[in-house]
């Protein structure tokens, strides 16, 4: 069975690192427990600037903010769906949604058919 994976991108302060690795690390059980089999999170380390268009653009980063990319894997893109949809609902979710340490309406995401995998 092919592999699933949602991919995220967002601009988050450089002065919340320590508060969004935080931030991740008590959603990552969570969206294991809805089927996710892998989360990454990545802090953006050499992210240069486009001629036409980047990441820090894609997200409207600010000066003081840094690029973070995360993915994370599914079995399948109905386990994916399954999971988003537990999301919604979820408390622990929406209690998250509250405090996030990142603007969340400049987060761009989206699922992914992976077509190599090398």
């Amino acid at each position: 069975m092919m592999k699933y994976v949602e991919g995220f991108v967002a601009a988050v302060p450089a002065a919340n690192k320590e508060a969004y690795i935080k931030h991740a690390a008590a959603a990552a059980p969570i969206f294991k427990e809805f089927g996710a089999t892998r989360v990454v999170e990545c802090w953006g380390d050499d992210i240069p600037d486009g001629k036409v268009t980047d990441f820090r653009g894609a997200v409207k980063a600010k000066d003081d903010e840094v690029v973070v990319f995360s993915w994370f894997e599914y079995p399948s893109k109905e386990v994916r769906d399954a999971a988003n949809e537990k999301m919604m609902t979820d408390p622990r979710m929406q209690n998250m949604g509250e405090s996030m340490p990142f603007d969340g309406k400049r987060m761009i995401f989206g699922g992914f058919v992976p077509v190599l995998d090398a």
